[in-house]
């Protein structure tokens, strides 16, 4: 390119951008100072984050003499799969067990969750006289915690303490408010219109609500999937009391457990810690980009 071809092209530039200089030199100056904190949090991310994450998976991989130490030096001997091994065999596979009723307790939860904050959301959100009158019911839900011995003495009373329906119906309660809230809020982006569309061509509420809202509510199904499955996971005080006994045993509880029992073998302890976060990780991964989504969808309307 020669230097004519060049000038004129500089010229057109200048001619055709409508921003003066200073005004571009100031956002160059904006991004490089955002650039800057970026780097700094993620910096401050991983040292918060990553090296704990690092010294238990480490502390892992030790024998019960150098884990004792808890440092973050490099083993001198691997026990990856011995120690592994030994927890998920340890009294019966009892962590296994534990794998399997966490599993039963967060899948029902939130399946049940799902189909009742979404109807309830749609119903909320397309009448709005009855929103106005439950949406406090709905904030209690969320600003009282429940009691554990009335909640004990009504659950004992219908048959269902220490028992899969109970605690499931038992989490699935806890978690209605928020879900049903985000429902809400989403189902109002969705043009009413689309409900008269389908009431005219014949299509029944059933129709209506599973075969065109319920699709339509992707976004906030996966926030909900998301937030509620790792919060009914890791719950430890509710599984303790009113789901306790040996053949209930819950991820959580063996950490417990093993706190309790194997104190001092901190390479058992942080394996099993590693193996019980592995399904949170992995559902974080494939729906961390939905999150925000789900949250944002129905902040504003039109």
């Amino acid at each position: 390119m020669s230097s004519k071809q060049g000038d004129v092209m500089d010229q057109a530039y200048q001619k055709d951008s409508s921003m003066p200089l200073d005004t571009m030199a100031e956002k160059k100056k904006v991004r490089k100072g955002l650039f800057a904190l970026e780097s700094i949090a993620v910096l401050f991310a991983i040292i918060f984050f990553g090296i704990p994450f690092y010294f238990v998976i480490i502390n892992s991989m030790k024998d019960s003499a150098a884990a004792a130490e808890l440092s973050l030096a490099w083993p001198e001997t691997f026990q990856f799969l011995a120690n592994y091994k030994e927890v998920l065999m340890l009294n019966d596979g009892i962590v296994i067990r534990a794998f399997i009723n966490s599993s039963i307790i967060t899948v029902s939860s939130i399946t049940v969750i799902i189909l009742i904050c979404s109807m309830a959301g749609f119903i909320l959100s397309r009448r709005q006289g009855m929103a106005k009158r439950l949406n406090y019911v709905i904030l209690v839900g969320l600003m009282i915690p429940p009691t554990i011995v009335p909640t004990i003495w009504v659950l004992q009373n219908l048959g269902l303490f220490k028992t899969f329906p109970g605690i499931i119906s038992l989490e699935s309660a806890l978690h209605f408010s928020f879900a049903c809230l985000l429902y809400t809020a989403f189902v109002a982006t969705i043009p009413r219109e689309l409900d008269e569309a389908a009431l005219m061509d014949g299509c029944g509420p059933i129709n209506l609500f599973f075969k065109i809202i319920f699709p339509l509510l992707k976004p906030v199904t996966s926030t909900v999937i998301v937030l509620s499955s790792i919060q009914i996971y890791n719950d430890f005080e509710n599984m303790l009391y009113f789901f306790p006994g040996a053949e209930n045993a819950t991820v959580q509880l063996t950490l417990y457990n093993f706190t309790g029992i194997y104190g001092t073998s901190y390479h058992l302890l942080f394996a099993d810690v590693i193996l019980i976060s592995i399904p949170p990780l992995v559902l974080f991964i494939f729906f961390n980009k939905k999150i925000v989504d789900g949250m944002t969808a129905g902040a504003v309307k039109g």
